[in-house]
């Protein structure tokens, strides 16, 4: 029995908060890792593991694993600049900024689908942006100050926004997921390790919390996490995919809150109900905020 469009947006809006839930997950998990291991180094080895495991389905399974390759490439690049300026900003700001900068790509989003991809949001669409960031704002502190972490974080919430709108658009053109998903995985990987040559970087794992923590990133908050994304897109709609990932720092939250045993703070709990409102609110039907469509030659 074939499913409506309404179950299957569900079931996409059901895998993509499992992905928000997951990436939220890793925060306590990744902060004790890195102990033992690099962080570029990290994010290379998970990439790789995801890429690798994906690769042996497609070869059995018969998969073109070279297919449309050519869009990819740019995807695993914004891969990159959403890994590393985040890791490396992380070394100069605190963790409240940088999860509060990298949150600003549910603002990013409408105005590169405007910008860029001359699509105009509705109405209720920009309400739930606006809400989405004072949640956030409340949930993380707010911006306490500039730095040049501050700026580097600003990079990773750019490329963000761009690697979800263009992987919406050759979602929707009907790509394979599966496909993409593993060369977005193993393109980055190997940019990731490139990365660690230049800079003469350790890649070395000197803790078995480390090696155990690379494997549970590897197989679930990238290769089931991203590919999941990657499906879900092909249905709903990017600025709703943006809304739903901008629940990421709640669950880190109440991960933190229940299993890394730190106190609960009624202020975060506010912003986060902010943020599942604005989820709400993008649900509810609304006109465009202009019925004229953008000439993209003005």
């Amino acid at each position: 029995m074939s499913l409506s469009h309404r179950q299957k947006a569900a079931f996409a809006d059901l895998g993509l908060l499992y992905a928000a839930a997951i990436w939220g997950a890793t925060f306590f998990i990744v902060k004790e890792a890195l102990a033992g291991i690099d962080a570029v180094i990290m994010v290379a080895y998970r990439f790789l593991i995801a890429g690798g495991i994906l690769l042996v389905w497609l070869l059995i399974a018969k998969k073109p694993i070279f297919q449309n390759i050519k869009y990819s490439i740019p995807l695993a690049i914004m891969l990159w600049f959403l890994y590393v300026p985040q890791t490396l900003g992380l070394k100069y700001t605190t963790a409240s900024n940088s999860g509060f900068i990298t949150g600003l790509f549910v603002a990013f989003v409408p105005i590169f689908l405007l910008t860029i991809f001359r699509r105009r949001p509705t109405v209720m669409e920009v309400i739930a942006s606006v809400v989405s960031l004072l949640g956030l704002w409340i949930l993380t502190g707010g911006l306490q100050y500039v730095n040049t972490g501050d700026l580097l974080t600003l990079v990773t919430a750019m490329a963000y926004a761009l690697h979800l709108l263009y992987a919406d658009r050759f979602m929707k053109r009907g790509f394979d997921p599966y496909v993409f998903s593993c060369q977005q995985f193993l393109i980055n990987g190997l940019l990731c390790v490139l990365t660690g040559l230049v800079f003469g970087l350790p890649f070395g794992i000197t803790t078995d919390t480390a090696l155990w923590t690379v494997i549970f990133l590897g197989i679930f908050p990238t290769l089931t996490a991203f590919t999941i994304q990657m499906m879900a897109q092909k249905i709903t709609s990017p600025l709703r995919v943006s809304l739903i990932f901008a629940l990421e720092p709640v669950f880190a939250a109440a991960f933190a809150w229940t299993l890394g045993g730190e106190p609960f703070v009624l202020r975060r709990a506010a912003g986060g109900l902010l943020i599942a409102l604005a989820l709400a609110l993008s649900g509810l039907p609304s006109p465009k905020i202009s019925k004229r469509t953008v000439d993209p030659t003005a």
